[in-house]
């Protein structure tokens, strides 16, 4: 649907809409009718052979199945992530590869459970995991954990939490919460969340002490950590395998200053009741599937320029548009990667015999895209851009009123392309993964094609003999509307400000983007989100375990991590990517969205080394002790690097559990981009990459606006 020339688009909500997609798409009952999976067509998808397969007799999922690490509780994974279920690999990077045993991973409603080869691909655990362990009888508060109010208190000498760098020595700062979505105090999980990506290739050791009940007293040691923390077993001792695989961590805590005790209370400071270890993922383990593919098709081009067909071009009168005065659209061939002919939603990498992505013979797709060229193009052309989506969106939304004001205001022309993977045909699929984790590479694994589609419009959009030089983007006379000089920016909002980050980091032709309303890591974001509540509804009855949903988002952020920002993070403005240029980034956030969680925003802003235009907000707004700990901040403007800037339109704090700000009144997610002054400080970023002041030295406000963007 067209956005209304000189109006804004407009959306009634974006939950709703999912709603209706997933009803249609599936066939789908919310009230409890049967789920049926099924493709953007309508028909039936049937399970892929070895996806899954039904729990062993008796074991309703929770029971203790093969290769269960003897510490936990509860939940075979438990706790995780762990090394217990890595195994010895002197070819990984890490040392490392993840070793899942079938029947250790989450049974859904039907007792099937997924496939584990999609994992044991990896060489470890994903940089943003969430640290999840059951303690019964915990009680956060009397035990000072943490929360996320906090942070700095999790690196305290007496810390009851800590998390450990193993290879450094160094504590990494967190948070941690109960998940309040627990329906049942003994399935009630324990998350502990990273305030800082943890570092890649890295081991790291967990230890739980001084733990408390609600009573305020002191939480019995289990009897199986008692014996393995305790004197050496006997190697025919069921522990003794265990106790040999903790010992470095053990060290490593001791180093950092966390005795143990073999058995007995937690009353003594230094008391340890629980401890484990774990590996994250090397780079090339997170990052190589994509860089394979985007370097094989940039490659097979030979330094042209990527085919493409202009398969539409309108122009505008003022009257028609005061912005834009010509929308072009067009296809961009793509070479596929993956294992069905154009690629289509469903599809996962066609992989070679040594496990990396390799085209099937002539397989390409095509990335459809939309342009739109500002009326200031015609006396001087416009910096070519590309433009970001939101959820399960589409390239549509270039069209959007902000954007094209964006556009006339600061000379851009934004092209966009749909976010394969995750764009509204991708509904489908999301949902069934939801319904089968073992189907989660059909989202995860096209959605890295998709950041090759995109790659491959921005290409054609600054080389010389693309589409600078087509008649469809110049005057009449043959005058160029594009200028390509500097480049090419990126501008992304919500989903397009999370897959943005992992797009600027392998792009080889975009060195500044803006990322708005953004965080990263979705196993994170989920269930802060106001828009998971559509597909919350399919999880609930796929995996109606509170527990096991943990252990599903868990899992499936280590697939998550090859398509977002979460797994390219550390590469974003450092240490950057093989065949890249230096990258900047510019976050503007929305305190208080209702639809991307600021403490996302916050641990990314921490990871890629962003610094703060403050004064962020103004006084006493925040609940936190320490507003955007570990965040340095910018003492003067204008400042050339990376930076967040928070933007205030009066919304309500966000909650400080893990829970959508359901009932907070206004959601503010689409306010900055709406805002004149945000878009002068995003384009004068995008066009010298300063970072300037826009608010008069006092924290940015933006008014709000009645009806959402996607």
């Amino acid at each position: 649907m067209r956005a209304p020339r000189g109006g804004r688009f407009r959306s009634a909500g974006l939950a709703g809409t999912l709603v209706g997609a997933l009803a249609g798409a599936l066939g789908l009952s919310l009230a409890g009718a049967p789920v049926s999976y099924g493709d953007d067509s309508g028909s039936t998808r049937p399970v892929q052979q070895g996806s899954n397969q039904p729990a062993p007799p008796g074991d309703n999922g929770h029971g203790r199945a093969k290769g269960c690490d003897p510490l936990g509780t509860s939940a075979c994974l438990l706790p995780f992530p762990n090394d217990w279920f890595t195994r010895p690999d002197p070819r990984s990077p890490t040392g490392r590869r993840l070793a899942l045993d079938r029947t250790a991973l989450p049974a859904d409603s039907q007792g099937t459970r997924p496939d584990p080869a999609p994992w044991n691909r990896l060489d470890g655990f994903s940089p943003g995991s969430t640290l999840t362990v059951q303690v019964p009888d915990l009680d956060p508060d009397a035990t000072g954990i943490a929360p996320v109010t906090d942070i700095g208190l999790s690196l305290a000498p007496d810390a009851p939490i800590v998390l450990v760098d193993m290879d450094t020595g160094k504590r990494a700062p967190y948070w941690a919460e109960p998940d309040v979505n627990a329906t049942r105090p003994d399935r009630r999980a324990l998350l502990i969340h990273p305030a800082k990506n943890l570092v890649e290739g890295h081991r790291y050791a967990v230890g739980l002490r001084m733990l408390r009940d609600a009573n305020g007293a002191p939480l019995p040691v289990p009897e199986a950590f008692a014996k393995v923390a305790g004197p050496r077993l006997p190697a025919t001792d069921p522990l003794a395998a265990r106790q040999r695989a903790l010992r470095p961590a053990l060290r490593a805590l001791a180093r950092a200053g966390v005795a143990r005790e073999g058995s007995g209370g937690l009353g003594r400071l230094g008391g340890l009741g629980l401890a484990w270890d774990f590996t994250v993922a090397s780079r090339q383990s997170l990052t190589d599937d994509l860089l394979t593919i985007r370097d094989d098709a940039l490659r097979g081009l030979g330094g042209s320029a990527p085919p493409y067909a202009i398969t539409g071009v309108t122009d505008f009168t003022e009257q028609q548009d005061p912005y834009i005065t010509r929308e072009v659209r067009g296809e961009v061939t793509v070479p596929s990667y993956l294992d069905t002919p154009g690629g289509p939603p469903g599809s996962r990498f066609h992989r070679g015999s040594d496990g990396a992505p390799r085209q099937l013979p002539g397989n390409t797709q095509k990335a459809a895209f939309r342009c739109e060229i500002p009326r200031s193009a015609l006396t001087k052309p416009a910096m070519p851009a590309l433009y970001g989506h939101g959820l399960f969106g589409g390239r549509d939304e270039v069209g959007g009123g902000n954007v094209r004001a964006m556009a006339e205001e600061h000379g851009f022309t934004f092209c966009a392309t749909d976010w394969a993977g995750m764009a509204r045909e991708d509904v489908p699929i999301a949902a069934a993964a939801l319904g089968d984790l073992g189907r989660f590479p059909e989202l995860s694994e096209r959605l890295q094609q998709g950041l090759l589609n995109a790659v491959f419009v921005g290409r054609a959009l600054v080389h010389p003999d693309g589409l600078p030089a087509d008649p469809a983007l110049r005057t009449a006379d043959g005058r160029p509307l594009l200028d390509t000089t500097h480049g090419l920016a990126y501008d992304g909002n919500s989903q397009g400000g999370i897959l943005g980050g992992a797009l600027i980091a392998v792009s080889p032709d975009i060195e500044r983007g803006v990322l708005g309303v953004t965080g990263m890591n979705y196993g994170l974001l989920l269930n802060r989100s106001v828009d998971f509540a559509p597909f919350r509804a399919v999880l609930d009855r796929s995996y109606p375990d509170k527990l096991d949903q943990q252990l599903y988002l868990g899992l499936a952020q280590l697939l998550w991590d090859h398509g977002e920002t979460n797994g390219y993070a550390a590469h974003l403005t450092r240490d950057r990517l093989p065949g890249t240029p230096r990258h900047q980034v510019l976050m503007h956030i929305a305190y208080g969205d209702h639809q991307v969680a600021n403490v996302a925003a916050d641990v990314e802003a921490r990871t890629l080394g962003a610094r703060l235009v403050t004064p962020a907000l103004a006084a006493g707004r925040s609940p936190d002790r320490t507003p955007y700990w570990g965040i340095r901040p910018i003492r003067q403007l204008p400042h050339r690097g990376s930076a967040m800037t928070v933007w205030d339109s009066g919304a309500p704090s966000p909650p400080t559990t893990n829970t959508p700000p359901t009932g907070h009144g206004h959601d503010p997610h689409s306010d900055p981009r709406n805002s004149v002054a945000a878009r002068a400080q995003k384009g004068a970023f995008l066009t010298t990459g300063r970072v300037i002041d826009v608010c008069g030295g006092a924290p940015c406000t933006a008014t709000p606006v009645p009806l959402r963007n996607p």
